[in-house]
């Protein structure tokens, strides 16, 4: 029998209830390709609770901030990066999250 994941923001990573997505998404070291699949991800959800943008960015803050200490410099600064290109996709302009 598999052990429990120790840590329940592994579990909500990987089974969230808004949106599924692709494997190891937040481990691609393209910025651009990251918020792409994010995108497809929240526009093709039916279970979630909020726009596609804000789902979206919610899951990679999300991600951001439970990995955060455990984050390589080099991988953090691609999901800030990350984080911008999923604003351009949705036509926002930085500090816009929550409209």
């Amino acid at each position: 029998m598999a052990q429990p994941d120790k840590r329940w923001s592994a579990r909500v990573t990987r089974e969230s209830d808004a949106l599924d997505l692709e494997e190891g998404v937040f481990t691609w070291d393209d910025p651009r390709r990251i918020a792409l699949s994010l995108q497809r991800s929240a526009e093709a959800s039916r279970r979630r609770k909020a726009s596609p943008f804000r789902s979206a960015m919610s899951m990679l803050v999300f991600y951001i901030n439970r990995a955060g200490k455990n984050l390589d410099s080099q991988q953090l600064e691609i999901l800030q990066a990350a984080k911008d290109e999923l604003r351009k996709l949705y036509g926002r302009e930085t500090g816009d999250f929550g409209k």
